[in-house]
């Protein structure tokens, strides 16, 4: 059983309560405008260039079985649709200059980091976060990696964008010990718009995930000028305030550090001007979640 990731991340804190390993699955079946983690949207492996990094010395170039890499008038070029994603110049590139995003895993690969840090888990209230990218776009490896970690009893949580057929994936629901879901937008018209899917079955989804009795926490990033609207936020609080299960109701400030990722990918980045909200936007949205009554809501 093999999976596709971009980045196990050790020693995580904004993934779920306690110290946590966090495991990011590529691939992803929304495409958010405003995407944080570029490369973690399609599921095959990609090369990520940093000029800046390049001390063109033309190593890649020989190594490259595609002819993706060349040299024309003494400078480096890169043919990104001649690109197989095999990461051969990645691999023999030391300055940093060309990096992979995706490899190919074994759940025991996986296991063998998450172990480093067992001991922190049970310590802080940790665990495994498996993330992405969208999990369930990796159903199968992601149903054996939380199979062994609930072999070795360890918590395992996952993030989701709620995109799925909830019968397909109530089995694996059912093994996890938290579940952090996004609604990013209550307005299905302006969901298509900004996701490229209407939201009517996720919403679906997130009321019938209160029903399987695990712990829950939902989540709206606040993108500017796309979900961070006062009125979109009390909607959003007002659809959660009756779930038996919810934890709490986190506003994530917007994440700029994405836009290094677009250029490395050589992809338009629709929010490259956009900026973190302010202290009194992020409590004007804090008030309007508030008012709906009935919810704990947290800033992150």
């Amino acid at each position: 059983m093999l999976g596709t990731v971009t980045d196990i991340q050790r020693f995580s804190l904004n993934d779920g309560p306690g110290i946590r390993t966090t495991v990011f699955l590529k691939g992803c079946n929304l495409h958010c405008a405003w995407c944080h983690n570029p490369e973690t949207i399609r599921k095959k492996n990609e090369l990520m260039v940093y000029p800046a990094n390049c001390i063109s010395c033309g190593h890649c170039v020989p190594v490259c079985p595609s002819g993706a890499r060349s040299i024309a008038a003494g400078v480096l070029q890169f043919d990104r649709s001649r690109c197989t994603g095999c990461g051969a110049c990645a691999a023999i590139c030391f300055p940093g200059a060309l990096k992979m995003a995706g490899r190919q895993v074994s759940v025991e690969e996986v296991m063998e980091e998450i172990r480093q840090d067992n001991a922190y888990y049970a310590d802080s209230g940790g665990g495994v976060t498996l993330s992405g990218g969208e999990v369930f776009c990796q159903s199968e490896f992601a149903d054996a990696l939380i199979d062994a970690c609930r072999e070795e009893k360890i918590p395992v949580a996952v993030e989701t964008n709620l995109n799925w057929q909830f019968e397909s994936a109530r089995p694996i629901l059912e093994k996890l010990d938290l579940i952090m879901f996004d609604v990013k937008i209550f307005d299905s018209v302006e969901h298509k718009r900004w996701t490229g899917v209407e939201n009517a079955e996720l919403l679906d989804n997130a009321r019938r995930l209160d029903t399987l009795d695990r712990p829950l926490i939902a989540r709206t990033p606040l993108i500017p000028g796309a979900t961070d609207s006062a009125e979109n936020i009390r909607a959003i609080a007002g659809f959660l305030r009756n779930f038996r299960n919810l934890r709490c109701y986190e506003l994530l400030n917007f994440n700029p550090l994405g836009d290094s990722k677009y250029r490395a990918l050589e992809e338009k980045n629709p929010f490259v001007s956009a900026r973190p909200l302010k202290p009194e936007a992020l409590n004007r949205l804090r008030e309007a979640a508030e008012s709906v009554g009935n919810l704990t809501i947290q800033i992150g």
